[in-house]
């Protein structure tokens, strides 16, 4: 399950720190497999836990059949009803025991062969915040232009509000030592996670590291669930904890 190192970029990445990846799910029927085998074909996780959000499309059903199979390195937690994507992260936090906490999204748009550049800043005592960044120069599919501007926006107010200087804000890609988030209190439900633990972690003067990932975006009629109603929420996210704890 754990091999002793991995290759990023031609540099060796040792492995010392146990891992776990927490993976929130809604209504992933057709990617949640797939991107489980991809986890787990990386190798560098000691612990997958899958939170499923109330799923109705068969996701469930799919995660019953894993729990008969053996892989004793996956927990499944269920919700029984929908309560949005930082529950379902607030859940898997809880229940995370390894040293570093990885957020993977249950589709397809992050690739977990990405891990090693990931978590090599980590094992190097960098930060104990590393982000991935869509805009750092790595290979993306174009992103829908309203979106980016969106992303640009929340982060640049992130950065306005807490002195940082952060390119991608609002990535998945999203790593911590675990005594960083497992005891931090986090009341976002939906997608205002995302600027709510940022504001969190700036605002114990944690610098979070960030490294350039790849970004395979799907489309809204391919299941992606973020709405333009989102953006006010996540801004008033990052005003409101500037100025609240």
């Amino acid at each position: 399950m754990e091999p002793a190192h991995a290759h990023p970029h031609g540099n060796e990445y040792i492995k010392t720190l146990s891992l776990t990846v927490v993976i929130p799910c809604y209504n992933e029927v057709t990617t949640l497999l797939p991107i489980l085998e991809q986890v787990e074909a990386v190798g560098l996780a000691d612990e997958i836990i899958i939170v499923d959000d109330g799923s109705v499309d068969g996701t469930r059903e799919l995660l019953k059949t894993l729990e008969q199979e053996a892989r004793p390195h996956v927990r499944i937690l269920y919700h029984q009803v929908n309560q949005g994507k930082g529950a379902a992260l607030v859940t898997g936090f809880a229940a995370a025991t390894c040293d570093v906490i990885l957020i993977q999204d249950a589709d397809l748009e992050y690739d977990p062969r990405e891990y090693p550049v990931l978590l090599r800043p980590m094992e190097e005592g960098r930060s104990k915040v590393i982000y991935g960044s869509r805009f750092l120069g790595g290979p993306r599919k174009a992103m829908n232009f309203w979106n980016m501007v969106a992303n640009k926006s929340l982060t640049l107010a992130t950065n306005v509000l807490y002195n940082a200087i952060l390119s991608d804000m609002e990535t998945c890609y999203k790593v911590f030592r675990r005594e960083v988030v497992q005891d931090m209190k986090i009341h976002a439900r939906g997608f205002e996670f995302e600027p709510e633990v940022t504001a969190k972690v700036l605002k114990k003067g944690i610098r979070i590291y960030e490294v350039p990932i790849s970004y395979n975006g799907r489309e809204w009629t391919e299941g992606k669930k973020i709405k333009w109603t989102d953006g006010p929420i996540a801004l008033w996210t990052l005003i409101k904890y500037r100025f609240v704890d």
